[in-house]
Protein backbone atom coordinates (compact mmCIF):
# COMPACT_ATOMS: atom_id res chain seq x y z
CA UNK A 1 0.00 0.00 0.00
CA UNK A 2 1.54 3.48 -1.17
CA UNK A 3 2.36 5.62 1.69
CA UNK A 4 -0.06 8.17 2.82
CA UNK A 5 1.37 11.13 4.78
CA UNK A 6 1.20 15.03 3.94
CA UNK A 7 4.27 15.53 2.09
CA UNK A 8 7.05 18.25 3.23
CA UNK A 9 10.07 19.12 1.56
CA UNK A 10 13.44 18.85 3.00
CA UNK A 11 16.31 22.04 3.37
CA UNK A 12 18.09 21.35 0.22
CA UNK A 13 16.80 23.26 -2.50
CA UNK A 14 19.05 21.20 -4.78
CA UNK A 15 17.69 17.65 -3.72
CA UNK A 16 13.49 19.27 -3.99
CA UNK A 17 14.29 20.73 -7.28
CA UNK A 18 16.04 17.11 -8.51
CA UNK A 19 12.94 15.29 -7.01
CA UNK A 20 10.15 18.04 -8.63
CA UNK A 21 12.19 17.20 -12.30
CA UNK A 22 12.41 13.61 -11.97
CA UNK A 23 8.60 12.90 -10.97
CA UNK A 24 7.30 15.51 -13.67
CA UNK A 25 9.21 13.35 -16.33
CA UNK A 26 9.03 10.15 -15.03
CA UNK A 27 12.98 10.23 -14.65
CA UNK A 28 13.31 11.58 -18.20
CA UNK A 29 15.20 14.50 -16.78
CA UNK A 30 16.83 14.78 -13.29
CA UNK A 31 17.78 10.86 -13.43
CA UNK A 32 21.74 11.25 -12.69
CA UNK A 33 24.22 13.05 -10.43
CA UNK A 34 27.64 13.40 -11.49
CA UNK A 35 26.61 10.85 -14.76
CA UNK A 36 25.50 8.23 -12.36
CA UNK A 37 22.12 7.16 -11.80
CA UNK A 38 19.43 8.26 -9.07
CA UNK A 39 16.38 6.75 -7.37
CA UNK A 40 14.08 8.46 -5.33
CA UNK A 41 13.43 7.09 -1.72
CA UNK A 42 10.03 7.68 -0.60
CA UNK A 43 10.05 7.48 3.41
CA UNK A 44 7.87 8.86 7.08
CA UNK A 45 9.33 11.24 9.00
CA UNK A 46 10.46 9.38 12.45
CA UNK A 47 9.24 12.53 14.21
CA UNK A 48 7.11 14.32 11.94
CA UNK A 49 5.61 11.74 10.36
CA UNK A 50 5.02 13.81 7.12
CA UNK A 51 6.08 12.22 4.17
CA UNK A 52 9.44 12.78 2.72
CA UNK A 53 11.34 12.38 -0.54
CA UNK A 54 15.51 12.02 -1.09
CA UNK A 55 17.32 11.50 -4.07
CA UNK A 56 19.96 8.75 -3.41
CA UNK A 57 22.23 6.97 -5.54
CA UNK A 58 20.96 3.76 -7.54
CA UNK A 59 22.54 0.29 -6.56
CA UNK A 60 20.54 -2.52 -7.67
CA UNK A 61 21.28 -5.92 -8.32
CA UNK A 62 18.83 -8.45 -9.67
CA UNK A 63 16.11 -6.21 -9.33
CA UNK A 64 16.95 -6.30 -5.79
CA UNK A 65 17.96 -2.27 -4.63
CA UNK A 66 20.23 -0.88 -1.64
CA UNK A 67 20.23 2.82 -0.34
CA UNK A 68 22.98 3.85 1.36
CA UNK A 69 23.09 6.11 4.05
CA UNK A 70 26.57 7.81 3.99
CA UNK A 71 25.77 11.50 3.99
CA UNK A 72 29.03 12.41 2.15
CA UNK A 73 31.11 10.55 5.11
CA UNK A 74 29.51 12.97 7.65
CA UNK A 75 30.05 12.13 11.44
CA UNK A 76 26.04 12.03 11.65
CA UNK A 77 23.67 9.30 10.00
CA UNK A 78 21.68 11.26 7.31
CA UNK A 79 18.02 11.82 8.77
CA UNK A 80 16.40 9.49 6.07
CA UNK A 81 18.16 6.57 8.11
CA UNK A 82 16.23 7.67 11.69
CA UNK A 83 12.87 7.11 9.07
CA UNK A 84 13.86 3.94 7.71
CA UNK A 85 14.48 2.62 11.16
CA UNK A 86 11.26 4.27 13.01
CA UNK A 87 8.93 3.14 9.26
CA UNK A 88 10.69 0.36 7.20
CA UNK A 89 7.79 0.73 5.10
CA UNK A 90 9.23 2.92 2.23
CA UNK A 91 8.69 3.51 -1.71
CA UNK A 92 11.38 3.80 -4.04
CA UNK A 93 11.31 5.16 -7.14
CA UNK A 94 13.05 4.16 -10.42
CA UNK A 95 12.30 6.30 -13.05
CA UNK A 96 9.07 5.43 -13.96
CA UNK A 97 8.52 2.51 -11.69
CA UNK A 98 7.33 2.77 -8.00
CA UNK A 99 6.84 0.19 -5.85
CA UNK A 100 6.57 -0.46 -1.75
CA UNK A 101 9.53 -2.00 0.29
CA UNK A 102 10.33 -2.80 3.61
CA UNK A 103 13.66 -1.53 4.62
CA UNK A 104 16.31 -3.75 6.40
CA UNK A 105 19.57 -2.95 7.63
CA UNK A 106 22.38 -4.84 6.73
CA UNK A 107 25.03 -6.84 8.66
CA UNK A 108 27.82 -8.98 8.16
CA UNK A 109 28.18 -10.81 4.71
CA UNK A 110 25.26 -9.44 2.81
CA UNK A 111 26.26 -6.47 4.47
CA UNK A 112 30.22 -6.95 2.39
CA UNK A 113 28.78 -7.98 -0.49
CA UNK A 114 26.34 -5.04 -1.21
CA UNK A 115 29.03 -2.61 0.22
CA UNK A 116 30.69 -4.24 -2.56
CA UNK A 117 27.71 -3.68 -5.28
CA UNK A 118 27.68 -0.02 -3.63
CA UNK A 119 31.45 0.95 -4.67
CA UNK A 120 30.68 0.01 -7.50
CA UNK A 121 28.03 1.94 -8.51
CA UNK A 122 29.35 5.21 -6.86
CA UNK A 123 33.41 5.00 -6.27
CA UNK A 124 33.37 8.04 -3.95
CA UNK A 125 31.78 5.98 -0.65
CA UNK A 126 35.03 4.44 0.02
CA UNK A 127 36.21 8.42 0.66
CA UNK A 128 33.35 8.44 2.79
CA UNK A 129 34.48 5.65 5.10
CA UNK A 130 37.85 7.90 5.82
CA UNK A 131 35.58 11.32 6.81
CA UNK A 132 33.92 9.22 9.57
CA UNK A 133 34.49 6.44 12.27
CA UNK A 134 30.49 5.32 11.60
CA UNK A 135 30.31 1.62 9.68
CA UNK A 136 27.85 3.24 6.89
CA UNK A 137 24.60 1.81 6.89
CA UNK A 138 23.10 0.15 4.23
CA UNK A 139 19.02 -1.13 3.67
CA UNK A 140 18.43 -3.68 1.56
CA UNK A 141 14.97 -3.12 0.09
CA UNK A 142 12.64 -5.87 0.16
CA UNK A 143 9.40 -5.70 -2.06
CA UNK A 144 6.35 -5.61 -0.06
CA UNK A 145 5.05 -9.13 -0.20
CA UNK A 146 8.26 -11.34 -0.83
Amino acid sequence: MPLQAEYEQGTADWANQQVERYEATDGREANDLRGRPVIILYTIGAKSGKLRKTPLMRVEHDGEYVVVASKGGAEKNPTWYFNLKANPHVELRDLAEQHDYTATELEGEEYATWWARALETWPDYESYTKKTDRTIPLFLLTPVGQ
